[in-house]
């Protein structure tokens, strides 16, 4: 909440164009790619541009050169030569017919042999770079060959400097530039705003659903309303507003909970003070001689007890969370025993049968790793010391092995097995396992500590002849040769 405030314009900045914001990086690229695609047309437009610039002079000097058919004698003054090359633009100009080369015009000879460009359709014809190579050259002659329009005549050529073609060219290069610079420009506008419109803007809609939402999960305006799209943003908008529901849901069902567990963790305080004097009474009674108070003081006393490790588990599951585990190289055979031990298994009639090697190990954390063998063992024997019209003797078998780089430990019993109708829920909290004595939060604590180490805790087998649990921890250490003990 106390953050919302200082969000806000940040949220109002983004909501503009921003050098870091997606719109931003959009525009630019768009921008850019309309660009390249743009450059990518000069060079076929230059070379057209300069093809029909050289067939415009190749007329230009055709024409020139029926003057010589058509003059008195075939003879042309110098006057009108220099006249027609001019207005021609050219310094050379020659014809071949039947193989024969004839030069009409000529105004001097240049000093070294032009470079050639024909524009005859059997040709080769201008390159795309070819344009480039007369922007970048130093002012060369230019021999142009093409074919007659207006004359019977195999070719007609001539030659003239390229500074006036170089001069069109660039002229021309630039204003190809600009019109591909505004083309890109605008092109990229419409479409920044297209895709603005269709993606950028629903997502920033769905992203500041998120910010506000995060800051006040309570906050009516931070409920993300779907537009009724059907496409890929449609949906993430479906489902946006589907988890605010549902985590708003969870929110308040967290605070309730929170609230709840306050008062029972207060009043189990007290009632775990008023049981305590209860015991403490229950001894006195012990001293009595009456028969009556013999004979109710253990019923007494069992009562007495179970309300007392109620108080106790509730308080240990009402911790907000348990210790983070430091895992440890732990010898088995050790911590199955003293596990047996409080589990009061050796004062009981079960037996106790271990199938674990004295030198078996595995990773865990010692302490957690112990309330998680107490608690499964305490409920077998707890299980099988329940069991009505019980004839066989009561066993408890735990062996280890290593799957997939886990260690894996099973404890079965031959109990009754676990009720049908608790089975899905049986590691859920005051879930209970069917007992009367039973507070329904061992099994729950025991899972919670083993997921806490990256492993599981799982209901294997059950049925009449008994249940198997199986602990998977992570990271088994490498496994020894096992041998057969039994313990009672």
């Amino acid at each position: 909440m106390a953050d919302a405030p200082t969000e806000a314009p940040e949220r109002n900045r983004r909501r503009l164009f921003w050098p870091g914001g997606l719109s931003a990086r959009l525009l630019v690229l768009t921008v850019v790619f309309a660009a390249l695609g743009g450059a990518m047309a000069i060079p076929p437009a230059l070379a057209a541009y300069e093809r029909q610039w050289l067939l415009d002079r190749v007329r230009a000097a055709e024409l020139a050169s029926l003057a010589a058919d058509v003059a008195p004698d075939r003879v042309v003054s110098e006057q009108l030569k220099s006249q027609l090359l001019a207005g021609a633009g050219v310094e050379i100009v020659a014809v071949s017919n039947d193989g024969v080369r004839r030069l009409v015009f000529a105004n001097a000879r240049p000093s070294r042999p032009p470079y050639v460009v024909d524009l005859r359709p059997r040709a080769a014809g201008l390159g795309l770079f070819a344009p480039f190579q007369t922007l970048l050259g130093s002012g060369e002659r230019v021999r142009v060959v093409a074919e007659p329009r207006f004359r019977p005549a195999d070719f007609i050529e001539f030659v003239a400097t390229d500074t006036e073609l170089k001069r069109a060219l660039a002229s021309y290069f630039w204003r190809l530039v600009a019109l591909v610079a505004g083309v890109a420009a605008l092109a990229g506008v419409i479409v920044y705003f297209a895709l603005n419109l269709f993606l950028v803007r629903p997502m920033q809609r769905i992203t500041f659903a998120m910010e506000r939402f995060r800051a006040d999960p309570e906050d009516p305006a931070a409920r993300i309303q779907p537009s009724g799209r059907r496409d890929e943003i449609g949906r993430a908008e479906t489902e946006l507003g589907r988890m605010q529901a549902d985590l708003r849901a969870a929110l308040n069902s967290r605070a309730r909970l929170a609230a709840l567990g306050e008062a029972v963790a207060k009043i189990n305080h007290d009632l775990k003070n008023m049981l305590t004097s209860a015991q403490l009474a229950s001894e006195r009674l012990a001293a009595s001689k009456d028969p009556k108070v013999s004979q109710a003081l253990p019923r007494l006393e069992r009562a007495l007890d179970r309300a007392v490790k109620l108080a106790a588990d509730v308080l240990v599951y009402g911790k907000t969370q348990e210790a983070a585990p430091e895992p440890q190289t732990v010898k088995l055979a050790e911590a199955l025993q003293e596990a047996a031990a409080e589990a009061r298994l050796p004062d009981s009639g079960v037996k106790l049968v271990s199938r674990v090697a004295a030198a078996d190990q595995v990773t865990a954390d010692p302490d957690q790793l112990h309330r998680i063998l107490v608690n499964l063992l305490r409920n077998a024997r707890q299980a099988i010391e329940h069991q009505a019209s019980r004839t066989a003797p009561g066993r408890i078998e735990v062996s280890l092995e290593t799957v997939g780089g886990s260690s894996l430990i099973r404890v079965s019993d031959n109990g009754p097995g676990v009720p049908e109708r608790i089975r899905e829920r049986l590691f859920q909290p005051f879930a209970g396992s069917g007992r009367p004595d039973s507070t329904g939060l061992g099994l729950a604590i025991a899972r919670e500590l083993a997921q806490g180490h990256g492993g599981d805790l799982s209901l294997s087998v059950t049925g009449d002849q008994g249940t198997v649990f199986e602990l998977r921890l992570p990271g088994a250490p490498k496994p020894k040769l096992r041998r057969t003990r039994t313990a009672a």
